[in-house]
């Protein structure tokens, strides 16, 4: 199952994402929000976040204004490895080499159709592991030790 959550700008490219999903028969939750009535968007990431992290949901999607702001509430979320992206290598990229398990899209940076596909490059993307395994280690490592701190 697939977290997705958004603040009221993201709200739109959401519900386009989530049509998509339907139509490819994939599972999701949706945190909110729900309208374009202004929000902040740190409750919705943090929702979409917990659950990815809890087990809930195995990724994550997130959007808002220009998908910064939801990927850096979310990379707050210990576990969390969320990724802005506004074109499909770097989101393939993303999941290939980093494991990335949230991804974050800007509604006034992408339009629907290159947000379909960026989403779709996502969610084929399979972590190749191997060096890059060694080197998520390492980013799990900062992690650990700088929330000790």
């Amino acid at each position: 199952m697939i977290a997705v959550a958004s603040d009221h700008i993201g709200v739109e490219l959401k519900k386009s994402v989530m049509e998509r999903l339907d139509v490819k028969k994939i599972s999701y939750k949706d945190f909110g929000a729900f309208s374009a009535e202004r929000c902040n968007y740190p409750e919705y990431a943090l929702l979409a976040a917990t659950a990815v992290t809890n087990g809930e949901c195995e990724k994550g999607l997130l959007f808002c204004g220009s998908g910064v702001g939801m990927s850096i509430a979310a990379n707050k979320v210990r576990g969390i490895r969320c990724v802005n992206c506004s074109e499909p290598y770097s989101a393939m990229i993303s999941r290939q080499h980093n494991d990335t398990n949230m991804l974050a899209l800007g509604a006034r940076v992408v339009g629907v159709e290159l947000a379909i596909m960026i989403v779709d490059c996502w969610l084929l993307a399979v972590f190749e592991g191997g060096r890059h395994a060694a080197r998520l280690e390492q980013i799990n490592a900062i992690e650990q030790k700088t929330a000790l701190a």
